[in-house]
């Protein structure tokens, strides 16, 4: 995928959208009994690279998003000096990616929130590929749980 230039939001969705407006879809998941909306991951990788490279991080991402089944529908990366640290956030279909870097500590603070059936751990083999982390610290939190 070409780069954006940095600051520039991508209006590129991904190639798995197709839904339409006229669908009215309980994106809502039932597992283990409980019934919600969806899985959001906070993961913290430490010892990581490539944590200053926008156009790297928003691949990384994307591959990321898509292996789960998200769509994506957006993207921004700004990129800040004088350390390099980059933030950055694709809008999905299914919710949102969004990350945080300080390469200078060699840490990235990574959310992954997707609702009903796709399955945000198939995103961590590609995070580990494209950041090499030496640790991954993971929180699972299930949001929009019914009682």
């Amino acid at each position: 995928m070409d780069a954006l230039p940095l600051g520039m939001v991508s209006d590129l969705p991904s190639k798995t959208h197709t839904s339409t407006h006229d669908e009215a879809k309980d994106y809502f998941v039932q597992r283990d009994g409980i019934r919600f909306a969806g899985t959001h991951l906070i993961i913290d990788l430490w010892g990581a690279t490539n944590l200053d490279d926008p156009a790297h991080i928003d691949a990384v991402l994307r591959d990321a998003a898509i292996a789960p089944g998200a769509t994506i529908l957006h993207g921004h990366f700004h990129h800040f000096s004088p350390n390099g640290g980059v933030s950055g956030v694709l809008v999905l279909a299914e919710s949102h990616v969004s990350i945080h870097t300080w390469p200078e500590k060699n840490f990235a603070a990574l959310d992954i929130f997707v609702c009903g059936a796709c399955d945000p751990y198939k995103a961590i083999p590609h995070l580990k590929t494209g950041f090499l982390p030496e640790r991954v610290q993971l929180n699972e939190q299930r949001r929009g749980v019914i009682v």
